[in-house]
C-alpha cells in the first residue's frame, strides 16, 4: 500500500468525521482570506459561548456541515479494499512472538513470492528500544488515560468508532516510514490547541525510566554523583531505583568521602565511630572463643588493639567482667557475630555516623551531669565507657559513662591533681606535689611514682613508651620506659602549661606563660622553632592531623605580626610562605636524614589572650586567629571535623576548624571551665565548680542545646 493509498483512506475517514475532503497533506487554498459577512447565526441555549469560541478558533468546517445527512459514510468495499489488506501485510510483524521468525506467524498463501522468500529474520528487531516487549523500561499502560479515552470513544455513534478504530488500527501497523509520513501529515492540519494538547502529550510520553534502560554499571556511575538526600529520594521511586540506589559500591564511597573528614563538596564530615563497635565485636567473640597471645599478635593493628583493650578490661574490670555476663551459644551467635561485622551494609554504616554528624550539626544531644569532687576539676580524659576527672581535692575519680556513678578514687597525690592520661592499663597523672604517678586504674594500685620536677607537675603527655611532662619549674622532662633515658629541655622562662609528644616526627610541642610556643628535637634535644604571636599566656596547643588543610590561608598582608626565632641564636630567622623544601624549614635534623618523617604542618594553639591561633609549623607564621570567648581559654581539643574550647568565661565553643568559624556555644557551669575532652559522639567539659558535663549526641532526635553562631 503505497502512499497515495494511505492519504486516499485518511481522506476518506476524515471526511466521514466531517471534514472537508482535502488532502490530507496541503491545503488546497493556503493563502485564501473569507471574510463571513453574513448575520450571526443563533446558538443553542445547550451550548455555551465558551464552547462555541472554542469551535470558532479550532474547527474550519462550515457551519452547514453540521448536518450529519451532508456526511459521506464509508463503504465497507472501501474498507476492504484499501484497509484491510495494508492491515493484513503488517499486522503479523507487529504482534509476532520476541524471537520468532516471519515465517512462522504468516503462514498464508496469498503473500506473493517475494515475501515467501524473505531471509529468515526475528520480527521484532525494528522496535524501538520503547516498545519492544522484552524492554526493562517499558512502561504499562495508563490506566487514568486508557479510561478517558474508552470514555470518549463510547459517547460516540458506532460509526463514528469505527472510524477512529480505524484510523488507529492504520497508525498502529504502519512501519516506522509510513507513521513519521502520517504525523507529518496530521500535525499541517491541527490548530494551536491541538498542537498544544500534543506538546503535553508528548512531554508525558517522552519520559523513561533511564536507569532500568541502562546497563548497571552506567546506572550506578550516574547515581554516584548524587549527594546523601538525593539518593535517599531515588530509592524511593521504584523497586528497581532501590535496588540501585542502596549498592554498598556507592555507599562505600560516600563512606570514603565523608567519614573522618569534611567533604570538599558539601561541607559535611561525619565521625569514624568504629572503636566502640569493634570493641563490643571483640568481647562477645572472646567470651565465645578465647583469644590467645599468639593470635593477638597475628591481628591487624586496629583490631588487636581493641582486642587487648577487651581482654585486660574483661579479666580485670568488674563492669566487664566475663562471668556477669551470660555464655552466648557458639554454633549460633558466632555466626550471627560474623554477619554482623562483615557483611554490614556500607549504607547502614553511613546512616549511623550520619545521624550522629546531623546532631553535632543542630545542637542536638543529651547532656548528664558528673558530681562528687569536693572542689574544682582540673582535668579530664574519657573514652566509650570510662570517664576519668582530676581535682583540686587531689584525687582522681573513674567514672562509669552510662551509670553515671564513680568506679573507684584513686589518692595519693598530696597535691592538686593538673594532668592526668590513661590507656587500657594504666593512668598517668601529675600533681603539685611535684610528682609523676603511674596507676592501674582498674584495681586502684598505684604502680610507681616519679620525682623529677623541682616544682608542681601542670602537664603530661605519653605516647607509647615515650612521656613528656610539663612543670612549673619552667622544664620540660622527657621519660623513655623502654631505654630508662630521661632528660630535660630547657628554654621556657615560666611555667610549661601544656606538652605534646608527636612520635613519628620525634618531636616534642611545649606551651608557656611566657607567651610561646616551642617545637622540640628529641635526637638533638634543642629546640628547632619558637612560636610568637599570643599576647597573653598560652595554655593549650593541639597538632592538627596530616590531611587538615584550612579552607582559605589569609594574605600575609592580613596576617598578625610575630617573628620566628632560632632555638639555636637569638637572630630571627624569616621563614618563607610555603618553603619549596619543607624540610629545610625544619632544620638540618630533617634534611640531613631524608626518611625522617615531617612534623605536622598545621598546629592550633590557646591562650588567655581569649584566641585560638592557627600555625603554620614550616614557616612558622600564625595563619588565623579566632574570636568569640570574652575571658582566657583554658581547654583546647580537636579532632578532623571540630575543636572544642573552654574559657575562664563560663563557655564551650565548637569551633569549625577550617574556616575557623564558630558554630555553637553551651553553657550552664557556674564557674570557669578549666578541662574539656572529645570523642566522635562526644564532648565532655569539666568547671571550677566541681562539676562534669558529658554531652551525648547519638542516638535518635533529643533535644537543641546550647546557643548557634
Amino acid at each position: 500500500m503505497d502512499a497515495s493509498a494511505i492519504a486516499a483512506t485518511t481522506s476518506t475517514i476524515l471526511l466521514h468525521n466531517g471534514y472537508r475532503q482535502t488532502s490530507l497533506f496541503h491545503d488546497p487554498m493556503p493563502h485564501r482570506t473569507t471574510i463571513d459577512m453574513s448575520p450571526p447565526v443563533p446558538t443553542s441555549g445547550v451550548q455555551s459561548n465558551h464552547q462555541q469560541l472554542s469551535r470558532d478558533n479550532c474547527d474550519r468546517r462550515r457551519f452547514e456541515e453540521e448536518d450529519d445527512s451532508r456526511l459521506v459514510k464509508m463503504p465497507s468495499d472501501l474498507v476492504g479494499k484499501t484497509v484491510s489488506p495494508f492491515l493484513k501485510e503488517h499486522i503479523p510483524g507487529i504482534y509476532a512472538p520476541v524471537g520468532k521468525t516471519s515465517t512462522g506467524v504468516v503462514n498464508d498463501t496469498s503473500l506473493d513470492a517475494s515475501s515467501a522468500s524473505a531471509p529468515n529474520k526475528d520480527s521484532n528487531s525494528r522496535y524501538c528500544y520503547r516498545h519492544r516487549p522484552d524492554s526493562k523500561c517499558r512502561r504499562t499502560a495508563d490506566e487514568k488515560k486508557m479510561g478517558f479515552i474508552q470514555r470518549e470513544l463510547s459517547s460516540l455513534s458506532s460509526a463514528d468508532q469505527e472510524a477512529v478504530t480505524h484510523v488507529w488500527s492504520l497508525f498502529s501497523a504502519a512501519p516506522s516510514r509510513h507513521r513519521e509520513l502520517m504525523i507529518q501529515g496530521i500535525m499541517t492540519q491541527c490548530c494551536f490547541p491541538q498542537l498544544s494538547l500534543v506538546s503535553r502529550e508528548v512531554h508525558e510520553q517522552l519520559k523513561i525510566d533511564f536507569l532500568t534502560a541502562l546497563p548497571s554499571e552506567l546506572s550506578l556511575k550516574i547515581l554516584g554523583h548524587l549527594d546523601t538526600v538525593s539518593l535517599c529520594k531515588a530509592a524511593q521511586v521504584s523497586r528497581r531505583w532501590r535496588s540501585l540506589a542502596d549498592d554498598d559500591q556507592i555507599w562505600h564511597r560516600m563512606c570514603e568521602q565523608h567519614i573522618d573528614r569534611k567533604c570538599t563538596k558539601c561541607g559535611w564530615g561525619l565521625p569514624l565511630l568504629e572503636r566502640k563497635r569493634l570493641m563490643a565485636w571483640n568481647r562477645q567473640h572472646e567470651t565465645i572463643h578465647p583469644t590467645t597471645e599468639a593470635e593477638v599478635e597475628e591481628m591487624d593493628d586496629e583490631t588487636s588493639s581493641v582486642s587487648e583493650t577487651s581482654n585486660k578490661r574483661s579479666m580485670s574490670s568488674p563492669v566487664d567482667a566475663p562471668s556477669k555476663r551470660p555464655k552466648l551459644h557458639a554454633s549460633h551467635s558466632q555466626t550471627e557475630l560474623e554477619l554482623e561485622r562483615k557483611c554490614r551494609p556500607w549504607k547502614d554504616v553511613y546512616r549511623d555516623r550520619f545521624k550522629v554528624g546531623y546532631n553535632w550539626k543542630t545542637g542536638r544531644c543529651s547532656i548528664k551531669t558528673f558530681k562528687g569532687h569536693e572542689n574544682g576539676v582540673t582535668c579530664l580524659q574519657f573514652d566509650d565507657n570510662i570517664l576519668a576527672t582530676g581535682s583540686y581535692d587531689t584525687t582522681i575519680k573513674i567514672w562509669d559513662i552510662e551509670t553515671g556513678e564513680v568506679i573507684r578514687t584513686l589518692r595519693g597525690h598530696t597535691g592538686a591533681i593538673r594532668a592526668l592520661q590513661f590507656d587500657e592499663s594504666k593512668l598517668i597523672s601529675g600533681s603539685f606535689d611535684k610528682t609523676i604517678k603511674i596507676w592501674n586504674w582498674q584495681t586502684g594500685e598505684c604502680v610507681s611514682t616519679l620525682q623529677c620536677h623541682s616544682d608542681g607537675v601542670v602537664s603530661i603527655h605519653f605516647d607509647g613508651a615515650t612521656l613528656a611532662s610539663g612543670s612549673i619549674d619552667r622544664t620540660v622532662k622527657i621519660f623513655n620506659f623502654d631505654t630508662k633515658q630521661k632528660f630535660s629541655l630547657v628554654g621556657h622562662t615560666d611555667w610549661v602549661n601544656h606538652v605534646r609528644i608527636d612520635s613519628p616526627s620525634r618531636t616534642v610541642f611545649s606551651a608557656s606563660d611566657d607567651l610561646t610556643v616551642k617545637m622540640w628535637d628529641l635526637d638533638t634535644k634543642k629546640c628547632i622553632k619558637t612560636f610568637q604571636g599570643h599576647v597573653g599566656q598560652v595554655q593549650q596547643l593541639l597538632l592538627m592531623p596530616p590531611d587538615f588543610e584550612p579552607d582559605e590561608v589569609p594574605g600575609p598582608d592580613t596576617l598578625d605580626t610575630l617573628s620566628v626565632h632560632s632555638g639555636r641564636s637569638n637572630t630571627p630567622i624569616l621563614q618563607p610562605d610555603h618553603p619549596s623544601d619543607l624540610r629545610a624549614a625544619y632544620g638540618t635534623a630533617f634534611t640531613s636524614d631524608s626518611s625522617r618523617p615531617l612534623p605536622p604542618l598545621y598546629m592550633l594553639t590557646g591562650g588567655l589572650d581569649n584566641t585560638v591561633r592557627l600555625w603554620d609549623t614550616a614557616s612558622g607564621r600564625c595563619i588565623r586567629s579566632m574570636f568569640g570567648h570574652v575571658e582566657g581559654i583554658w581547654g583546647l581539643v580537636g579532632d578532623t571535623l571540630r575543636v572544642v574550647t573552654g574559657a575562664n568565661d563560663s563557655m564551650t565553643k565548637i569551633w569549625e576548624p577550617r574556616s575557623g568559624k564558630c558554630e555553637r556555644s553551651f553553657t550552664g557551669h557556674a564557674g570557669p571551665v578549666t578541662c574539656v575532652g572529645l570523642s566522635d559522639s562526644r564532648m565532655a567539659s569539666g568547671s571550677e565548680d566541681g562539676e562534669v558535663f558529658l554531652y551525648s549526641f547519638e542516638g535518635e532526635a533529643v533535644d537543641e542545646k546550647g546557643t548557634p553562631s
